[in-house]
């Protein structure tokens, strides 16, 4: 029996980077991890090319010139869940909080080890590809007012589609799974950012926010994401 030959998908990543060794590097290293790589040297060209490949990851640098990283990332995510990793000096721990508050997927340090640049991109790429599937059996989930689709990643609110960052939308679909679970802001962290992040849980505190201005009636009397103080979150009402 004939057998036609099995597809292969190449993922794309935007490397943007202002220095032109790092850039070389990095295009190197990930076209050999077999990646279609794009590089760009200035944050003024990033949302461009980011148009124009439709990229699988954006690995972006904090310190780019014309636009840094920062307003890179806010342009990005105003119109698009495109997973970020961001680059960061290593002794920079605020900026590792912007960047996660921003929505950011994850970020690495400068000076970094190949292997877990590499591997940390896998991570994100995967978790991407895993929200996408059936999760705990059940693809759809229906609150009074809200439903959620894990196969195409769609969230309305009222029959109307809301946009979502990966992080708020990690966030929503693992409380709506879970209905009777309190989650801690260090469980959250841990859960939804699955890296080695240490710094202050005011990251979850300030995507909770975020995601309540998007999907409740009335973000200052929530109804979905309920605070239960001296604890942490849990979701409010329980799914059809």
């Amino acid at each position: 029996m004939f057998k036609g030959k099995e597809v292969v998908i190449i993922e794309t990543i935007i490397v943007a980077e202002d220095d032109s060794s790092i850039r070389q590097f990095l295009e190197i290293l990930l076209t050999r991890e077999g990646y279609s790589v794009k590089v760009v040297g200035q944050g003024t060209e990033v949302i461009n090319e980011c148009h124009n490949s439709k990229p699988d990851l954006l690995l972006l640098d904090i310190m780019m010139p014309g636009m840094d990283g920062f307003e890179v990332c806010r342009k990005i995510r105003k119109e698009s869940n495109l997973p970020i990793i961001i680059l960061t000096a290593k002794e920079d721990n605020e900026d590792k909080i912007a960047g996660l508050i921003l929505g950011c997927d994850d970020y690495i340090t400068k000076p970094f080890d190949s292997t877990e640049l590499v591997l940390r991109i896998k991570a994100v790429l995967r978790r991407v590809k895993e929200s996408s599937h059936l999760e705990n059996g059940r693809n759809i989930v229906e609150l009074p007012g809200l439903t959620i689709n894990s196969i195409s990643r769609i969230t309305e609110v009222g029959g109307k589609e809301v946009d979502l960052t990966p992080k708020e939308y990690a966030l929503l679909w693992l409380l709506s799974n879970r209905p009777d679970q309190v989650f801690t802001r260090e469980q959250l962290l841990n859960q939804i950012w699955d890296s080695d992040y240490y710094g202050s849980d005011s990251v979850v505190t300030s995507l909770v926010k975020r995601l309540r201005e998007k999907i409740e009636p009335d973000a200052s009397n929530p109804y979905y994401i309920r605070t239960i103080h001296g604890v942490g979150y849990k979701l409010g009402v329980k799914p059809y």
